[in-house]
Parts: structure tokens; C-alpha cells; sequence
């Protein structure tokens, strides 16, 4: 199968364009990792760094269970891979941890995300608060923290996935 991925719109509004860009960049995260195995998915980027496509890809879950539950709507929910004794968890792979849970859960925090989204206006400020600030926070501000995180780890995705089998691209 391969990932369609769309190109946000040039002339729509501020949400949709805000939209298309998030859409846009989970779905290049989720190109990068097309048509790898586990093992490949597992493969660090240099040593002794683990970073690795099935840890970014735990890691976007996580992400989005943190910006689109606790922090927009005041949700309680737990972490997914990382505990309070390893912070970084969702990047520490074990044996048992394969593509097609963490390809799930980060596709069912994505479909959460947009159910919670949908009930704020951009300018509409969140029911929880950050780990970071205690400042108010707004969708806007969240939509364009998640374009800069995906944007970010898609770079790393990239490089990780030129070195596991030469592909690049955009």
C-alpha cells in the first residue's frame, strides 16, 4: 500500500490550512515507515543514540495522547510507553513491541485528537494545562506545536530511513 499523502490546501482558511499541515505530516511520519519490517522499524540512527521509526512513532503517540487529551480537554489518561521511572520509554524497544501496536495506538490517539479538536474554536483556550507552562494554552497554539514536533521528527524519520535502505524524499 502506499501512503497518499495530501497537500494542504493554498488558499483554505486558518483551521483548515492548520489542519492540512498536521494531516500532511502525520502522514509523512507514516511514509517513512512504509514498507519496512519490524526489524528495519527497530534499526537506530547511529549509535549510541536508539532513536529509531517504531520509537517516533511511539513517541507521536504519546505526543498526541498528551497535547489532544490532557492538556485540550483535561483527560487523565496515562501514559502509553513511558512510566515515571523511564521517561524516554516509548523509544527503549523490547522484543515484544512491534509495528502493528504502535502503528494502532498512534492511529487511535490521531482519531481521538480529531474527535477532541473538534469541540474548540482555534482562539478557544484548554481545559488542562502543560507539563511546561501553566500558562493557557489555545487549539491554534497546539495545532502549530504539533506541525513544528512532526515536522521535526520527520526529519530524523527521514535520515533513519535513507540509512536503513538509501530511500529518500520529501
Amino acid at each position: 500500500m502506499t501512503i497518499k499523502r495530501t497537500k494542504p490546501a493554498t488558499d483554505a482558511g486558518e483551521r483548515a490550512m492548520l489542519e492540512g499541515w498536521l494531516d500532511h505530516h502525520r502522514q509523512t511520519l507514516e511514509a517513512k515507515c512504509e514498507g519496512l519490517d519490524d526489524a528495519q522499524l527497530r534499526t537506530a540512527s547511529v549509535k549510541p543514540s536508539e532513536l529509531s521509526l517504531l520509537g517516533l512513532v511511539r513517541h507521536m503517540a504519546e505526543v498526541e495522547r498528551s497535547w489532544f487529551r490532557r492538556v485540550l480537554v483535561a483527560d487523565d489518561a496515562g501514559p502509553i510507553y513511558y512510566s515515571d521511572e523511564d521517561r524516554d520509554g516509548e523509544f527503549h524497544l523490547t522484543e515484544a513491541d512491534t509495528w502493528d501496536e504502535a502503528y494502532a495506538t498512534w492511529q487511535a490517539e490521531i482519531a481521538v485528537a480529531r474527535v477532541n479538536a473538534a469541540r474548540f474554536a482555534l482562539d478557544d483556550t484548554t481545559e488542562g494545562r502543560s507539563r511546561f507552562t501553566e500558562a493557557p494554552l489555545n487549539l491554534r497554539w497546539i495545532y502549530t506545536h504539533m506541525i513544528e514536533e512532526y515536522a521535526r521528527h520527520n526529519g530524523h524519520a527521514d535520515l533513519i530511513r535513507e540509512r536503513i535502505d538509501g530511500t529518500t524524499g520529501e
